[in-house]
């Protein structure tokens, strides 16, 4: 099938990383999937949850929020609502799932990073991007933090990254943006490694269920995604 966006079934979106976007933190960057956008910033607080005091680790964390013009539709703030948005709960709980499964919370001592996902302009794979780009704002403000020697070892293990992939109109198609993904019969968020292990595999069957074929053809689909991902990570860390 041809794509609104011309690209061919197994390319990736343009992707963009842009780092110190935040003159006041040296973990931030925006991040550009195609169309859209996420300002990732990553900072430090001396303490911990409740359930971690006293046991001499640390944890991470992430914020997931949509700025109210990010969409075609105006999204109202969660202040207004009172409440924090469902969705923007479960896709900050997979964005801290996903840093932490490449993270030594020992090494940190008893800290908490908090990585901030903002969605300044969306069209499909803002959690995906969110991940991508919330890792290399971990890794700056992990740097920062080893040049002040506040921590001395460093406890990131991994790279991760993610991407989506979805059946569309029978077509089995990598980091679908909004068109593709409001129409997709299936679609699917990956989360993982460096390594090629996996974090976090979402999967749904929006209108025909898929066969445990196409799941491993959507796997491996996203596989690669993951490792052109990847390898722009480090391009733009400077290895």
């Amino acid at each position: 099938m041809v794509r609104s966006d011309g690209r061919v079934y197994d390319q990736i979106r343009e992707i963009k990383i842009t780092r110190n976007y935040i003159k006041h933190f040296p973990g931030s960057v925006l991040i550009e999937c195609g169309d859209t956008k996420v300002i990732c910033t990553a900072s430090m607080d001396e303490k911990v949850p409740p359930f971690l005091k006293g046991m001499g680790e640390g944890w991470v964390t992430a914020e997931y929020s949509m700025l109210p013009c990010a969409a075609s539709t105006r999204i109202v703030r969660d202040s207004i609502r009172g409440k924090i948005n469902s969705r923007s709960q479960e896709i900050q709980r997979l964005i801290g799932r996903s840093l932490r499964g490449i993270f030594n919370t020992k090494a940190l001592g008893e800290r908490t990073i908090i990585v901030d996902c903002d969605v300044i302009q969306a069209d499909g794979g803002t959690r995906t991007a969110s991940i991508t780009g919330a890792f290399v704002a971990l890794y700056d403000l992990i740097r920062d933090l080893r040049k002040k020697k506040i921590i001395s070892e460093n406890p990131i293990k991994n790279f991760v990254a993610a991407v989506s992939v979805g059946i569309v109109e029978g077509n089995m198609l990598l980091d679908l943006n909004y068109e593709e993904d409001v129409n997709a019969w299936a679609d699917m968020n990956i989360v993982m490694t460096g390594s090629d292990k996996f974090i976090e595999v979402q999967g749904t069957a929006e209108k025909n269920p898929y066969s445990k074929e196409e799941l491993a053809k959507l796997l491996e689909l996203a596989k690669n995604g993951i490792s052109k991902l990847i390898e722009i990570q480090k391009q733009t860390l400077g290895n």
